[in-house]
């Protein structure tokens, strides 16, 4: 299938803000250029109470911005990490979609700050996205949640992160988890796949900035190839979570997502791969725009309402 019309607005207009070299830029600039992006994420839903604090890290503080829903009782929750290449990206990006799932999941959930790449490389972040889940888990009762219901999610980067959390709490690194939600997940340092080949420029999300990005989180091929950043070079998948697994069509990862669910399912494990057509990477923020977006959400929020009750 071609580009979706809206999804080739939304290319449109990211074309017209300006492309971005960000081999050519230091961090911080890379983070000023892509926290000036048009915002496409639409409406921001009122909830409950959204809560902004600092939560204690394995490398100092974290900040966490929680949302609640108009729900009483221990409710279920979600421990989500945004995306942006292990580099970019702040809990800002996905507070539009972040409200609409807690609405439709009726859940609470938990937006985490994790350090970035490359002032604080592998394993920062996964350390931080575990130590987040474990936090959350500890704090259940003040926070009114049912640790039992706890799910992880995350896009892109922020989706590896919530591959590996899932991996490093099997282990017994952490609490058990009822669901994982991995939006267009980075799931290997494989530049050779089709959909690498096929996307790799002009697609918004392009195969230089997925080098870049990794050589900033993962420099040396012996990180890369760590199951805690590569979490499809995992030996062993089974006894994981339930997954709902995110691609875009005209995703340079849409590969790596689709042959990760398919390892879950191999695996034994409970997973849902959903490929939605003419998208390209990064629309489940572009609501504004396009309607494929608002559907992802609500696709989202019934998954994780369906994953949730299966654990009362």
């Amino acid at each position: 299938m071609t580009l979706h019309p809206q999804a080739q607005k939304v290319l449109d207009i990211m074309e017209a803000h300006g492309a971005h070299s960000w081999r050519t830029m230091s961090p911080s600039e890379a983070r000023r250029a892509y926290t000036s992006s048009p915002d496409l994420a639409g409406e921001r839903e009122a909830v409950a109470r959204v809560t902004d604090r600092m939560i204690p890290g394995p490398g100092g503080e974290l900040a966490v911005r929680i949302y609640r829903p108009e729900a009483a009782g221990a409710l279920p929750a979600l421990v989500y990490f945004h995306g942006g290449g292990w580099v970019l990206g702040s809990i800002d990006a996905v507070d539009a979609p972040l409200r609409a799932v807690c609405n439709r999941a009726a859940c609470v959930v938990m937006s985490v700050a994790y350090r970035l790449a490359p002032e604080d490389p592998f394993p920062a972040a996964a350390d931080d996205a575990l130590h987040a889940t474990v936090w959350l888990a500890a704090n259940a009762a003040e926070l009114g949640v049912d640790p039992a219901r706890i799910a992880v999610g995350g896009d892109s980067a922020g989706g590896n992160l919530a591959a590996v959390a899932c991996l490093m709490a099997r282990a017994g690194g952490g609490p058990p988890i009822a669901g994982e939600v991995l939006i267009y997940p980075v799931t290997d340092c494989d530049f050779e796949t089709r959909s690498y080949r096929e996307h790799a420029a002009g697609y918004l999300l392009t195969k230089d900035s997925m080098e870049w990005f990794w050589e900033s989180y993962a420099p040396s091929e012996d990180r890369r190839l760590d199951p805690l950043a590569s979490p499809l070079r995992a030996r062993d998948l089974s006894n994981l979570p339930p997954a709902l697994i995110v691609t875009a069509e005209h995703d340079p990862l849409r590969d790596e997502g689709e042959a990760y669910g398919e390892r879950l399912k191999a695996a034994g494990v409970a997973t849902e791969v959903r490929c939605y057509s003419g998208m390209l990477h990064g629309f489940w923020r572009t609501s504004a725009i396009v309607d494929e977006a608002a559907r992802v959400v609500d696709d989202i929020g019934a998954w994780l309402a369906g994953t949730f009750s299966s654990e009362v």
